[in-house]
C-alpha cells in the first residue's frame, strides 16, 4: 500500500470500468501515465486499488471513487478498498471520542448509511502519548495497531496485546503482519504456500516466520496468494504462488525468456515489475509476463524517482518525485 508520500502519481494498467487511471483511454494503459486527480491541483495522500474500482484519499480529508463504484465525501483520514467494502476512517467530530471506522458497500456511492460503524477510542485502542493515537500503518490496521479490519465479517479483528503491530496486509486469504522489532507473522489459508511454514496447512492464529529469525524487516506485502518482505538492508524476500512469475522464479508458464532479463541501472528510487502483465500492469507498453524483474524505464527517461507504489489486481499505482528533491 501506498500512503503519507508527496509527489505526482501515475497509473498503468486495467481501466474497463472507468477507474482515473492514466489517461483512462480504453480498458488498458501500457505505460505510465500521469493520474487523472479528482479535483484541480488536489494534492492524492494515498491510492488504494481493488480489482473494479479505485478510491483516491487527498489530503484535504477528500476520498474519491472511481470505476464500477463512485462517490465522494470529506473528512476522511484513510480509505481502503475491496470488492466486498469500503472501509473508510472519518475524523472524529470537535471533542467526541475518536475517529470512526466505517464500512460501506462500494456500491453505495457513499450516499446514506454504512454497513457498519465502530468509534475509535483512544484509550481503548491502545494509543498512548498526551493526546493522540499510536502512530501505526494504514488500514487496513486500525490507529493503535490493536486490531484490523477484514472484508469479511466479523468486519473489526482484534490483534492479541503482545503484536506489536506496525504493518499488517491482507491477501485473497490470507494476512501478514510486521511487528515494532521487525518480525513477520502469517496466517489464514496456506494452500499455495503463502504462509511460508514450510507447509500448505491453514494457520488460525499469527505464527511467527521461524524462517526470517534473526532477520528485521522493514516492509511486508500480500499478494492474492504469495507474500513479499524486504529487509532493513534491502533484501527481498518471496513464497507462494508462482503461476505468472510473481516470485521473480522461473515457470513454466512463461516462454519468451528473452524478455525477463532486468536492465543494470542506478537502483534507487527505480521500479522494477514482474508477474502477469496481460492488461499492461507492469508498465513495459505491452502484455507480456515476467518471471524476472524489470525496470520500468518511463520513469528513468522523465528523470523521476519513485517514492510509493500500490498494487491493484490488475494495475498500478505509483507516487514518484523529480530527481535531487528530498
Amino acid at each position: 500500500m501506498a500512503e503519507e508520500r508527496r509527489g505526482s502519481w501515475f497509473g498503468f494498467g486495467f481501466c474497463g470500468f472507468g477507474q482515473a487511471l492514466g489517461s483512462g483511454r480504453g480498458r488498458q494503459v501500457h505505460s505510465p501515465e500521469p493520474l487523472r486527480t479528482p479535483g484541480a491541483g488536489a494534492d492524492v495522500r494515498r491510492v488504494s486499488a481493488s480489482w473494479s474500482y479505485t478510491a483516491v484519499v487527498t489530503r484535504g480529508g477528500q476520498v474519491q471513487l472511481s470505476g464500477a463504484a463512485d462517490g465522494a465525501a470529506g473528512g476522511c483520514r484513510d480509505a481502503w478498498a475491496s470488492e466486498a467494502l469500503l472501509v473508510v476512517l472519518r475524523a472524529g467530530r470537535g471533542l467526541g471520542p475518536g475517529p470512526e471506522l466505517q464500512a460501506w458497500a462500494p456500491g453505495s456511492a457513499l450516499r446514506g448509511e454504512p454497513l457498519w460503524t465502530h468509534t475509535l477510542v483512544p484509550e481503548a485502542e491502545g494509543a498512548d502519548g498526551a493526546g493522540g493515537e499510536a502512530q501505526a500503518g494504514a488500514l487496513p490496521l486500525l490507529p493503535g495497531a490493536r486490531a484490523y479490519v477484514s472484508p469479511r465479517p466479523p468486519f473489526y479483528r482484534p490483534l492479541a496485546p503482545e503484536l506489536r503491530a506496525r504493518r499488517l496486509e491482507l491477501g485473497a486469504e490470507h494476512a501478514l503482519l510486521l511487528d515494532e522489532a521487525g518480525q513477520v507473522f502469517s496466517w489464514g489459508q496456506g494452500r499455495h504456500g503463502q504462509l511460508g511454514h514450510g507447509t500448505l496447512e491453514a494457520e488460525p492464529e499469527p505464527r511467527l516466520l521461524e524462517a526470517l529469525q534473526g532477520l528485521p524487516m522493514a516492509e511486508v506485502a500480500a499478494g492474492g496468494w504469495h507474500s513479499v518482505c524486504v529487509s532493513e538492508t534491502g533484501d527481498i524476500y518471496i513464497w507462494g504462488w508462482n503461476e505468472s512469475g510473481q516470485l521473480a522464479l522461473p515457470t513454466r508458464s512463461l516462454s519468451e525468456d528473452g524478455k525477463t532479463v532486468a536492465r543494470e541501472g542506478e537502483g534507487t528510487g527505480e521500479l522494477y515489475t514482474w508477474g502477469w502483465g496481460k492488461y499492461g500492469q507492469l508498465g513495459h507498453k505491452g502484455t507480456t509476463s515476467l518471471d524476472r524483474p524489470r525496470r520500468v524505464e518511463y520513469f528513468v527517461d522523465k528523470q523521476l524517482q519513485v517514492r510509493a507504489v500500490s498494487c491493484g489486481l490488475w494495475n498500478t499505482y505509483v507516487c514518484a518525485v523529480e530527481r535531487g528533491e528530498s
